[in-house]
């Protein structure tokens, strides 16, 4: 599979198939002051999503959401997490419009010993620095995974178990699962100078006879998620996000809606997927409860069945 390669002119990595996007400093200066303000339809006040809860094994592979976009995986006797956020605020300083919503599901003192820690990408809402340390020190053997230009930031805080990955390049752990770094559609950047020198990506874990796919945060485009699905056409499980889409003129290239979710769902061929990235911070416009029924519609729309893509509970456990 074809990786991102960084404009030699810059040094700035770049997306494939969509033009820069508008997330600049005056795109968020408009958007605050109303300029891509856009009408949402509520869900009706007595909508659950359609889906039976099925008995929990323990014994059998599991993913617990977290919040946002933190999961936690138990396969082959491995205990994963995807971008681990337990802070209060998504944030470099506590701002009180990106304070939490939703407690973590799990305290960190209640996690089990984590092996692996896929990252996607560098922004505060998937790297948190104070959730990093604590990490670190309850798991001194843990393995980071993270994308190209993101190792550097841990080896000044002095964390060296690292891994970093360009699009298509793969890491063994201990023979007991592979994990290959693929396509996002997105941007990197913690500061006002550093955009996109890092890069940003999701993971394909093969582990036993099982998959999985971390889409990280991603636009949709016809071509990388039609090709993840033809290099892995039994998928699993896929964690794909539903939220943070309003207004979709501003985050349309970089945030899929729950509609383009369920393409990737489909480009992936995946078994059963799980929405992520919503229900935890407000980071956009569309209201809480929004993207479940979107979700719906658009399962709804294609006829497939809602069992095969829930909007994901905070804390409930799934088998796999």
């Amino acid at each position: 599979m074809r990786w991102i390669n960084p404009d030699r002119s810059f040094g700035r990595f770049i997306n494939h198939y969509i033009e820069d996007p508008k997330h600049n400093l005056w795109d968020v200066i408009l958007w605050r002051f109303g300029h891509y303000d856009e009408p949402h339809t509520l869900p009706p006040s007595d909508f659950i999503y359609p889906s039976e809860p099925k008995p929990f094994n323990s014994n059998l592979p599991s993913a617990i959401w977290i919040g946002h976009s933190t999961f936690l995986l138990q396969i082959n006797g491995l205990s994963i997490l995807t971008d681990p956020l337990f802070s209060d605020h998504c944030s470099p300083i506590p701002i009180r419009s990106l304070k939490r919503q939703q407690q973590p599901a799990i305290a960190f003192d209640d996690l089990p010993t984590i092996d692996v820690v896929l990252i996607s990408h560098n922004h505060y809402d998937h790297l948190d620095e104070k959730s990093v340390f604590q990490i670190q020190r309850q798991n001194p053997c843990v393995r980071w995974i993270v994308p190209a230009g993101v190792k550097r930031w841990f080896l000044k805080r002095k964390i060296t178990n690292v891994s970093e990955l360009n699009w298509g390049e793969t890491y063994s752990f201990m023979d007991r699962c592979r994990i290959i770094a693929v396509p996002a559609q997105h941007f990197s950047g913690r500061r006002l100078w550093d955009e996109n020198r890092t890069l940003w990506c999701g993971y394909v874990v093969e582990s036993g006879q099982k998959t999985f796919y971390f889409v990280g945060d991603s636009g949709y485009n016809s071509i990388d998620f039609k090709r993840i699905g033809e290099q892995w056409p039994l998928i699993d499980l896929s964690m794909i996000p539903i939220g943070a889409y309003a207004p979709k003129r501003l985050l349309q290239p970089i945030h899929v809606c729950p509609k383009e979710a369920v393409q990737i769902h489909c480009d992936v061929g995946s078994r059963l997927s799980l929405g992520m990235h919503w229900n935890t911070f407000s980071l956009s416009d569309e209201p809480v409860d929004l993207p479940p029924y979107d979700l719906f519609l658009a399962m709804k729309e294609k006829q497939l069945p809602f069992d095969s893509f829930l909007p994901s509970q905070i804390g409930v456990p799934i088998n796999w």
